[in-house]
């Protein structure tokens, strides 16, 4: 039904087809047929709809072109092995996949996928991901730290990225531990995994997920009320290539200044970014859970509650229920 509705389009170019039109060429209900473009849509093709007009095909899906990505890189190393896919499961499960190879996978290795059937995000939840409209993304790094320090890598990217979007002049603030947010929604998060031997951090892949050109009805209605995106949040079409590419020089340059540095530098700009610190919150952990003022960040990443006064927990995980 698809390939036939998009048959149609192809044989009135540039013309407005009604909802009426299509279901009396195809044999449908009109119902049927607003289905059947909102899977279009959701695949990454463009169609305008109005009211009385009905429906326009505008574009096929966007495809990010790794020789568009080469020429507009300016890192030194991150992204420069790159690896485009149409469709993954998930891209953290293609680059664990490549490191476990003999040859393995080199410190800068980019995964893409256009579109994933499995993406993941924290706690095993599932992550949408639409075709053609957003950054679904693995990155492999190779830090010499020990398992504790991992933590701090979460929050290393989640600055880089939000400091790609507040340039972008969009509100972007920090969720701890790994969600960006726009207004209270969410607009992007980030995944990290390790492969640790001797408790020595063999390999870090980072995840990253971001709502780009999602539109509000992408979203179905359990996540509309919570989740954004960058087209959303700034009213125009984000290219995707050059949003790759800032994010990757950004966040090579945080890289390195941890690297030589310490944590404390990204420390502060965390705490700069952050919509979490000095609010009440309720985090749950393993353990049952806590609440309390989240007052910062201890030198390991971990976010520290302030339970009572002169109490302080600090927790390296956790899922944040509150301040939204």
């Amino acid at each position: 039904m698809l390939d036939q509705i998009l048959q149609l389009f192809a044989k009135h170019p540039g013309q407005f087809l009604s909802g009426e039109e299509i279901s009396n060429q195809l044999n449908c209900s009109r119902t049927a047929v607003w289905k059947h473009i909102r899977q279009l849509r959701k695949e990454g093709y463009l169609i305008e709809a109005q009211p009385r007009n009905g429906y326009r095909f505008i574009r096929e899906p966007e495809r990010i072109l790794p020789s568009r990505i080469a020429s507009m890189l300016r890192t030194k190393r991150l992204g420069h092995e790159l690896k485009v896919y149409e469709s993954l499961p998930s891209t953290q499960q293609k680059a664990f996949e490549i490191a476990a190879k003999e040859e393995g996978a080199q410190e800068g290795l980019l995964i893409v996928a256009e579109t994933q059937t499995a993406g993941k995000g924290r706690m095993g939840r599932s992550w949408l991901s639409p075709s053609g409209k957003g950054l679904w993304v693995s990155l492999v790094l190779k830090p010499s730290v020990t398992l504790q320090f991992t933590p701090q890598l979460t929050l290393l990217i989640a600055v880089a990225v939000c400091r790609v979007m507040n340039r972008m002049e969009i509100p972007a603030s920090i969720k701890w531990p790994n969600d960006l947010l726009i207004h209270g929604k969410k607009c992007a998060g980030i995944l990290l995994e390790t492969s640790a031997e001797d408790e020595r951090v063999k390999l870090a892949v980072a995840g990253i997920g971001i709502n780009v050109n999602l539109d509000t009805d992408d979203f179905d209605e359990a996540s509309v009320q919570r989740s954004t995106s960058l087209k959303i949040a700034a009213g125009r079409h984000i290219d995707r290539e050059s949003l790759l590419c800032d994010i990757l020089y950004e966040l090579e340059q945080l890289y390195d200044l941890y690297l030589q540095k310490g944590f404390e530098p990204i420390k502060s700009l965390w705490e700069a970014l952050s919509s979490t610190l000095q609010q009440t919150v309720t985090v749950e952990t393993l353990s049952g859970k806590i609440t309390g003022k989240a007052v910062g960040i201890n030198p390991w990443g971990a976010l520290i509650v302030e339970t009572s006064p002169g109490e302080c927990t600090p927790l390296y995980s956790g899922d944040l229920k509150s301040p939204f």
